[in-house]
């Protein structure tokens, strides 16, 4: 068997107003592919896999037009060069937003559809995160999301996407795909899969996976910070048996759609000043402390002083915060070299109509030694606030984050991190953890965005509505 594999994956926060362009992409093609990290896994199938493109970004403002253009292109170039294939396996995030263009997916499958054609199998791998569309359901044959939130499942749901396929195409079966949209779209931060009710509803798709006729079942929560009309959660299910599927859809609708109101956040939550009070007066440590507004894994800017600043105000010590993206900062401090002092403002460097700057005086503590000046982090001291500035945009949700700039985060009083729930890594190590309800373009007071495009009736933006579940089948399914 033949299966060409590619996609991009990319969280996209239309509130954000700095366009991820070509140069924030990690792009692997061709040969190199198939050796990438995440999918290595391929090796373990009976079945030849041929490499296209895939695209990956961290979370972020809408794709430049022109950049996903030319991903697109050589995405279909590359699965052209491949000839007849009997397969397409799609790795996707579902919350891509392209400047000047809606529902970015719905439009990258159906340009791959149109190259492969009617009778060849489509399959998909999502984040539980994304959004869908009628455009997406109708030209897929077999879809797959993540379960866990935060997200320790990705190969497993990979694994499961390219089994869907490799069943179809082995067994004969032609499978249907069945979508039922729940007009609920809450923040990722209120319905972690390791707190209630998330994690009672998550534990229930391996029990309908068993059931005969069944083959994958699909809760999405949706993106929140996409200002679209598909943005909503929904049920997706891949199987043979539409009576079951039906059944088991609508009972799974209705049991997300009755829990709406019980989703909350999973640690403590306050203020900017409230958190930096707490973290400060806490008798056990490390206190870690999410700048939840300005969380570039949602897709924030990741720019934002706002927490450094009551940290200076307050006097706080025993500090890291990892990290703020300041390019002029983080060059300012290589220029000058470790140990010295410098005077600097730091923040709002991205989105300088969004957030203030902070005026500091700082000593050069730390440059990470790099080829490339993109990839420059320093750590700045500020009194007792060790601050990392950075030039590209990424997160700290790993350990190894801290280490490599010569941080034990164990060892110090506060850690803070541009962050909603923790990370895997930080999560354990949190002595207590909790959450800023700050300001930025993931507020995590969604309805107090703006609200141009999400039309349709949806909580928590509108309350006072019904909802009846029904499903939709793809039109593939409606051909069969």
């Amino acid at each position: 068997m033949r299966i060409a594999f590619g996609g991009f994956h990319i969280e996209s926060s239309t509130y954000n107003p700095v366009l991820s362009r070509t140069e924030d992409f990690t792009v692997h093609r061709g040969d190199a592919l198939l050796e990438a990290p995440a999918f290595r896994f391929l090796k373990d199938y009976d079945a030849t896999f041929l490499p296209t493109l895939h695209a990956r970004a961290v979370p972020g403002g809408p794709i430049a037009r022109e950049t996903y253009e030319g991903f697109k292109r050589e995405f279909l170039e590359r699965l052209a060069a491949h000839g007849e294939i009997d397969g397409l396996y799609l790795a996707l995030h579902g919350a891509a937003f392209v400047e000047g263009l809606e529902d970015a997916e719905g439009d990258f499958i159906a340009a791959a559809r149109a190259a492969v054609g009617p009778d060849c199998p489509i399959t998909a791998s999502y984040d539980l995160h994304g959004n869908l569309s009628e455009r997406i359901i109708d030209n897929l044959d077999c879809y797959s999301t993540y379960r866990t939130a935060p997200h320790i499942d990705v190969e497993e749901t990979m694994r499961r996407s390219v089994a869907l396929l490799l069943r179809t195409l082995e067994g004969g079966e032609k499978p249907s795909l069945l979508w039922c949209p729940i007009p609920v779209v809450l923040p990722g931060e209120k319905t972690s899969t390791e707190d209630e009710p998330a994690r009672s509803l998550y534990a229930r798709l391996p029990k309908l996976d068993a059931i005969p006729g069944i083959w994958d079942a699909s809760l999405m929560v949706g993106y929140v910070w996409a200002d679209e009309p598909r943005a909503t959660a929904a049920v997706v299910m891949t199987g043979t048996d539409r009576e079951a599927m039906t059944r088991e859809a609508l009972t799974l609708a209705r049991a997300y759609w009755d829990a709406r109101e019980e989703f909350a956040f999973g640690s403590r939550t306050g203020s900017v000043e409230d958190c930096v009070d707490w973290a400060m007066a806490s008798q056990t440590h490390p206190v870690v402390l999410a700048d939840s507004g300005d969380n570039p894994t949602a897709g924030g800017v990741g720019d934002r002083a706002d927490v450094l600043a009551t940290l200076i105000e307050k006097g706080a010590k025993g500090v890291i915060l990892a990290g703020i993206t300041d390019r002029p900062a983080t060059e300012a401090a290589y220029a000058a070299g470790v140990g010295a002092k410098i005077e600097v403002s730091i923040g709002a460097t991205l989105d300088s109509a969004g957030s203030k700057p902070v005026q500091v005086e700082a000593e050069v503590a730390f440059l990470l030694e790099v080829e490339d000046p993109v990839l420059r982090e320093a750590v700045l001291q500020v009194g007792g606030i060790s601050v990392v500035v950075h030039s590209k945009r990424r997160p700290y949700h790993n350990i190894h984050d801290f280490v490599r700039l010569g941080f034990n985060p164990m060892d110090a009083r506060i850690v803070v991190v541009k962050s909603g729930y923790l990370s895997p890594e930080l999560a354990p190590i949190a002595n207590p953890s909790i959450m800023a309800l700050s300001p930025g373009v993931v507020d995590q007071y969604v309805e107090r965005l703006p609200r141009l495009r999400k039309a349709v009736p949806t909580y928590p933006f509108d309350k006072d509505f019904s909802y009846e579940p029904r499903v939709l089948w793809s039109a593939r399914s409606r051909a069969i």
